[in-house]
């Protein structure tokens, strides 16, 4: 059954907005979308005079490249965040469906689910081996008693860092194949040595994966993040996108980060991040003080403390920022550590230590 069938009933068949880009034409004088004629004074090459291309042709190509798929399989958007939003919305019936989550995770499948007004219904992650484990049985038998529409599986999961084996996506996916979407969000999948989910796509119609250059690819402001699933499915998702949602600058400052050289820069530096995690990890867990760092597939640490809050007001005076997980279930003596350069860890180090000399 196509992905398609998913969609809310009063969207199937929906043609959304058609902008004055959604049509290619060719003209030399463009009066057609109340432009100005003139450039702005601070764009004196007019880059932003005109309006851009709701999905620039060149990056839907460079980036179906990367992500092995086909173009037509790809919806380019800003940052994961609006795939996660324009998928609860297209799909999910205020009042009447389910989002379904895996908590410790990302908050935003939550915050759009309730800006949505569907229902939010949680599966918890297991503590087994030392790290966090998904149970699939748990996760299906709940999505089908909840009438879950979208169970969202992050892989690499933020904050704990644990992976989701593609036989559990898999068998979620089979279980659950015209009920529900299951969405696999792989904003650190560089970091993993798992490979993508993207592989999974042509034999699980109601699989979509979840990609952004936000992470390794260190775009994190340029906001460009893409939904890659069935075609039916993705040219309904863009029926339902803003007319505009591609900054002109930010896509050649994305296509430019695709070109071979600037691949193989950020390849080394994501090679760089996994060779100096296990050591970090390592690092932190000898520290006085530390109760558990837990193995990682991202670029983080989810790190348990005796006393999180005194740890945190350490590394905050030695200037150093990092994410106070204390407010999630179950996380409540955990802090977040994202992996830097190698002076930046070694600051992390220093500033435990000497709050752990100081006391």
């Amino acid at each position: 059954m196509s992905a398609l069938a998913l969609l809310r009933p009063e969207l199937r068949g929906f043609a959304g907005y058609r902008s004055a880009r959604s049509d290619t034409v060719r003209g030399e004088v463009w009066l057609n979308a109340n432009e100005s004629a003139w450039a702005n004074a601070a764009d004196p090459a007019g880059r932003c005079r005109r309006y851009p291309e709701p999905q620039p042709e060149a990056l839907r190509a460079a980036l179906a490249s990367l992500y092995r798929c086909a173009p037509e399989q790809l919806l380019i958007g800003r940052g994961s965040d609006e795939a996660i939003d324009l998928l609860v919305r297209a799909l999910c019936r205020p009042g009447q469906d389910a989002v379904l989550v895996t908590p410790p995770v990302f908050g935003m499948y939550a915050v759009s689910a309730r800006l949505q007004g569907a229902r939010l219904v949680e599966v918890p992650l297991e503590e087994a081996g030392g790290g966090f484990a998904l149970d699939p049985e748990a996760v299906i038998g709940k999505a089908l008693r909840t009438g879950a529409r979208i169970v969202f599986l992050c892989s690499p999961s933020n904050p704990t860092g644990g992976l989701v084996p593609h036989a559990d996506i898999e068998a979620i996916a089979r279980a659950l194949e015209g009920r529900a979407l299951v969405v696999v969000d792989e904003a650190y999948i560089e970091y993993a040595d798992q490979p993508s989910a993207v592989g999974l796509l042509p034999r699980l119609p109601n699989l979509a994966v979840l990609r952004t250059l936000s992470k390794a690819h260190a775009l994190a402001a340029a906001r460009i993040g893409c939904v890659i699933a069935d075609p039916a499915l993705v040219a309904a998702l863009r029926a339902c996108q803003a007319p505009y949602p591609v900054p002109g600058p930010c896509a050649a400052l994305a296509l430019a980060a695709l070109a071979p050289d600037a691949l193989a820069a950020t390849r080394k530096r994501t090679a760089e991040v996994v060779a100096a995690r296990e050591p970090m990890r390592t690092a932190l867990a000898a520290r006085p003080g530390v109760r558990r760092v837990y193995p990682s597939q991202g670029n983080f640490l989810l790190v348990r403390f005796e006393d999180a809050g005194a740890a945190l007001a350490a590394l905050l005076a030695a200037g150093v920022v990092v994410r106070d997980q204390r407010g999630a279930a179950g996380l409540d003596d955990a802090l977040r550590i994202t992996l830097g350069t190698e002076a930046e860890n070694a600051r992390v180090l220093a500033a435990l230590w000497a709050q752990e000399v100081a006391a």
